[in-house]
């Protein structure tokens, strides 16, 4: 055995991980997009911060398919507010409605789920609120 047999060997393991490690973050991804698709529609449940997981794991992995997300006719939009800023208004109605979905959720007349349920909608809520509130940039003006 030559001395470069055991680089050559490491070499192409380490290739095979990181194609795998690309397979997966791919994979993980497209279920954001999808979580993300749905919160799109379901009150209470957070779309940006799963679109914005999913861009994560699609520049990780195959930049192609985070293009095709941000230049997407339905979910683009949630993601250039990211980019571009969002404006104060537009926070703290977003906070608003975040929180005014999950109390009606928790507390109101069909909230008959497990405290562990509702616990976790909390806490889905504090998320979502920390990413609008922290991770997304002000753009210093009023929505119109």
């Amino acid at each position: 055995m030559s001395a470069a047999a055991p680089i050559q060997a490491a070499s192409a393991a380490g290739r095979a991980t990181s194609s795998l490690r690309r397979w997966l973050l791919a994979a993980l991804g497209v279920v954001c997009v999808a979580v993300g698709a749905i919160g799109a529609v379901v009150p209470g449940l957070p779309t940006t911060i799963f679109l914005l997981a999913a861009c994560w794991c699609f520049a990780r992995s195959c930049p192609k398919l985070e293009e095709w997300l941000r230049e997407s006719r339905y979910l683009g939009g949630y993601l250039k507010m990211t980019r571009e800023g969002m404006p104060r208004r537009a926070k703290v109605l977003t906070i608003a409605v975040i929180w005014g979905a999950t109390l009606l959720s928790v507390a109101g007349p069909l909230s008959d789920s497990p405290a562990v349920g509702r616990a976790a909608l909390i806490g889905l809520a504090a998320v979502g609120t920390w990413a609008v509130a922290r991770l997304v940039p002000g753009s210093g003006g009023t929505a119109a």
